[in-house]
């Protein structure tokens, strides 16, 4: 089958045949016909998480899906061929940038039936991302305050809905230009992060989800009331990352080290600072997928493209200018073209 892999660190993805999925006893095999487009993904292929996750290389990335059930292992029981599916695969079997991928059963779930393939592709890795900051860690409860940063990016544009479907009172950062866009996605209160100073402005919340890292994190810290929690996602990682994350004991106490300050500064403002790394939940999925079925979430898809231009997608993340994610599109009977250096490989095999 056809994936876009990356040989080594710093280097473009290229288009390549690779092997076609095994498909374990309890696994299911997708085509994918929607990839959503993560920061994750380019942060991997800088070798910025190296460390901490030891890819072998060649590597093929993505860490979202949406698509459609053509086989399923033998202990699968609720799948099964033609069902409509989307999943952010476990950190150990990402690779969703192909043609097909072997998904544990217990990291899939259907498709919410009233979105497209593209808006399902685009909500795994955000989605869950924010339901376990907010309900898993935040266990955010009606009346609470909440602080989203980047509202109108990936993981904000989810994270605002659903605080504000947890009873919240929702603040978040955004340009001028997304104020009205974040407020039609729940936000109460909206800081102009160009010309205004959130730390000026909030006090006294509960929770923040802080997406940027740094002093961002920082002055985060300051707004939270006494017991209040920072939940970052850009970093550092901390203890309990370390401890989870299976490395050696001198790589966990690296790891630690990294949050040490961090740490400190919230230890002595009387709060608490947590890493998240999310993790695969089929049924964390299932929820989410019944709420935006019943309407208390959508999914902001700001960009598209086919799959042949994965790579231009992923290079132009960083460079932002839509609301949303960006997400690779591969309807079934669309076939990426060979790159030139593939174009006397044989592609045996492969569907028509």
């Amino acid at each position: 089958m056809k994936a876009f892999v990356i040989d080594k660190y710093k280097t473009g993805l290229r288009l390549a045949v690779t092997p076609e999925p095994e498909v374990g006893a309890h696994d299911v095999l997708v085509r994918v016909e929607a990839a959503g487009l993560n920061q994750l993904d380019e942060k991997i292929r800088l070798g910025e998480f190296k460390q901490i996750l030891p890819y072998p290389l060649p590597l093929v990335l993505g860490h979202d899906l949406a698509g459609t059930v053509l086989q399923v292992g033998t202990n699968v029981h609720r799948f099964r061929p033609g069902d409509e599916v989307f999943a952010r695969p476990g950190k150990d079997r990402i690779g969703t940038f192909a043609e097909r991928i072997a998904v544990a059963e217990a990291a899939l779930a259907l498709k919410p039936a009233s979105i497209t393939m593209a808006e399902a592709g685009s909500l795994p890795l955000v989605a869950l991302t924010a339901w376990q900051a907010l309900v898993e860690r935040g266990k955010v409860q009606p009346g609470q305050k909440v602080l989203i940063h980047a509202g109108a990016g990936g993981v904000g544009s989810i994270a605002v809905q659903l605080a504000k479907h947890l009873g919240a009172t929702v603040a978040t950062t955004a340009s001028a230009a997304n104020a009205e866009f974040v407020r039609g996605l729940g936000a109460d209160i909206v800081i102009d992060y160009r010309d205004q100073d959130f730390e000026e402005i909030l006090s006294g919340y509960d929770l923040v989800l802080d997406s940027l890292g740094g002093r961002n994190l920082e002055k985060s810290l300051r707004i939270l009331k006494p017991g209040g929690t920072a939940i970052g996602i850009a970093g550092p990682p901390d203890p309990a990352f370390a401890r989870e994350s299976g490395v050696n004991p001198v790589l966990r106490l690296a790891i630690a080290g990294l949050s040490r300050s961090i740490r400190g500064k919230a230890r002595r403002l009387g709060v608490h600072y947590e890493f998240l790394f999310m993790h695969a939940s089929g049924e964390q999925l299932s929820r989410i997928a019944r709420l935006v079925d019943d309407g208390a979430l959508r999914p902001v898809v700001g960009r598209t493209s086919p799959f042949a231009q994965t790579p231009e997608a992923l290079q132009a993340l960083g460079a932002g200018g839509f609301r949303g994610k960006a997400v690779i599109i591969n309807p079934p009977g669309h076939a990426a073209a060979p790159a030139p250096e593939m174009a006397a490989r044989p592609q045996a095999g492969e569907p028509a």
